[in-house]
């Protein structure tokens, strides 16, 4: 078995205990890991690392594609292994210390982290920890489920450990385009002019000389959270396949669509899911993560084909897609997320992309990473680099929560990661905002009208209509602007008593 999966022979005396490897990292190193929304990531190595940390206390800074799984960035906060993470994270505690301030977190846009370190614009990383199916005779690890970021880090890392995950079957091979683009000046155009191109090879070219351990686990990766669609949801879903309707009666596009995106999550998993009764179909897709709905939009019949750069799933889809896998091995691609990311090949195939929000104001500026303004929640993510370059950037959140004493539509936002420049359409479970072709005071009445909770409509129009009276391009009242936040910090609701009794009224 070791010989299947490891088939370079100088490699087997390498095999070592997790933590016989785990002690090859030193304090201060810059360590980069594979995984990307929970798959493909490190499920030995890096745990072990958290344990050593307790008794014998070391620092690192950690590079990953996405998230990782299995509450492994938790547990290297808890045992303060941590000095700066990034370019994402999605863990409670990991949370808890880069809030606190234990923890330097850098929010990059996913598809830049590979740029900033080809280009030696931040510390280059000195150890990679890569999970993989197999290690081909011919020089290349076969990734598991995520590509990320792995194919730079093992270009430029000075050692290797390499988990190899048995539970994983080697039939993967096949479904990853790995392509590392040439350094500036001299980078050449990206040659993805369909979602299906290949551009690169099934593996990650390495030199077997840097490998310093290679550990076999047998886990499965972190499942995905999956929430049921609800009404919500549905609300969503349907005012976006109405919209996508109207814009193929228009003659904008076809039934087919542009190829979409969807950011990682319950809400715009859900959203996808209402693809499957719609009338669109022959759809592709250009993303960062396939969920469970990219597959049940292959079942469907919906789906053709789908790009990205992770496959994660729930528990259920995940042991239905490998005992299945030939039903869609020809169906899916993984990349590396400088490539799955790309501003170019987003821009040249019109991507249709669909991402969440915490919160948008009247204007049409998005919040989509800090509570308060000042407390992370998980990261930008890729949503910038989608919604900047896509054919239509949308964005999607429910209109108010928490018995809607929060408001979703807010008079500024109090943090800003997408501006107005960057939004195309807004869309709550009570409506969508079409801002193109729109100026600052004609986006206001269009969002509150259309995407605001009622509760809350009244409040924000006079707001504005106030702020009317100061005047400006964009119209504010600095001294209220992010009143609705200080007062929801103070007694939990956006709204006083009075307010909304007089809304009900």
């Amino acid at each position: 078995m070791n010989s299947e999966r490891i088939q370079i022979s100088t490699l087997l005396a390498k095999v070592k205990t997790a933590q016989e490897a785990a002690a090859l990292i030193e304090d201060g190193m810059v360590v980069g890991s594979s995984g990307f929304t929970r798959a493909g990531d490190s499920k030995a190595v890096l745990q072990a690392l958290a344990e050593r940390a307790q008794t014998n206390p070391l620092k690192i800074t950690l590079l990953t594609g996405a998230s990782l799984g299995h509450d492994t960035d938790g547990l290297l906060a808890e045992s303060h292994a941590l000095y700066k993470r990034m370019p994402f994270q999605s863990d409670n505690g990991l949370r808890s210390h880069i809030n606190d301030g234990e923890v330097l977190f850098i929010d990059q846009h996913l598809g830049e982290t590979a740029e900033l370190l080809q280009a030696e614009n931040i510390h280059p990383v000195d150890l990679a920890i890569i999970e993989v199916a197999m290690i081909r005779a011919d020089g290349q690890l076969i990734p598991t489920t995520s590509v990320g970021n792995s194919a730079t880090f093992v270009q430029q890392a000075k050692q290797l450990i390499i988990e190899v995950n048995m539970a994983v079957p080697t039939s993967i091979a096949g479904i990853h385009d790995i392509h590392i683009p040439e350094r500036y000046p001299y980078r050449k155009p990206i040659l993805i002019e369909k979602v299906d191109d290949r551009i690169g090879s099934i593996g990650i070219e390495f030199d077997p000389t840097k490998v310093v351990a290679v550990v076999f686990t047998n886990l499965s990766d972190s499942a995905a959270t999956i929430a049921p669609p609800e009404a919500k949801t549905d609300a969503i879903a349907a005012h976006l396949i109405e919209f996508f309707e109207k814009e193929v009666h228009k003659g904008k596009l076809s039934y087919h669509l542009l190829p979409l995106q969807a950011g990682i999550g319950k809400v715009a998993n859900a959203i996808l899911q209402g693809f499957v009764n719609s009338p669109f179909e022959g759809l592709t897709m250009y993303s960062e993560v396939l969920q469970d709905s990219t597959f049940e939009l292959i079942d469907a019949g919906k789906m053709d084909f789908a790009s990205a750069s992770s496959i994660t799933v729930s528990k259920e889809w995940y042991q239905k897609l490998f005992i299945n896998f030939e039903r869609y091995k020809d169906k899916i691609l993984l990349r590396p997320q400088n490539i799955s990311n790309s501003a170019e090949v987003i821009r040249r195939l019109g991507v249709i992309a669909i991402n969440t929000a915490i919160e948008f104001d009247i204007y049409g500026n998005v919040n989509s990473t800090h509570i308060y303004g000042t407390k992370m929640m998980n990261g930008i993510g890729g949503s910038g680099d989608f919604a900047r370059n896509a054919y239509l950037s949308i964005f999607v959140c429910q209109a108010a929560s928490k018995n809607d004493t929060i408001s979703h539509v807010v008079p500024m936002v109090a943090h800003v990661d997408h501006t107005e420049h960057d939004v195309d359409i807004l869309v709550t479970d009570f409506g969508l905002a079409d801002l193109r072709g729109l100026a600052p005071r004609e986006r206001a009445k269009v969002i509150i009208e259309n995407c605001a909770h009622p509760d809350y409509r009244e409040a924000l129009m006079d707001y504005y209509t106030r702020a009317l009276e100061r005047g400006g391009q964009t119209p504010h009242l600095l001294g209220e602007a992010l009143s609705w936040h200080e007062r929801l910090q103070k007694t939990g609701r956006m709204t006083s008593e009075l307010e909304k009794v007089a809304s009900i009224l």
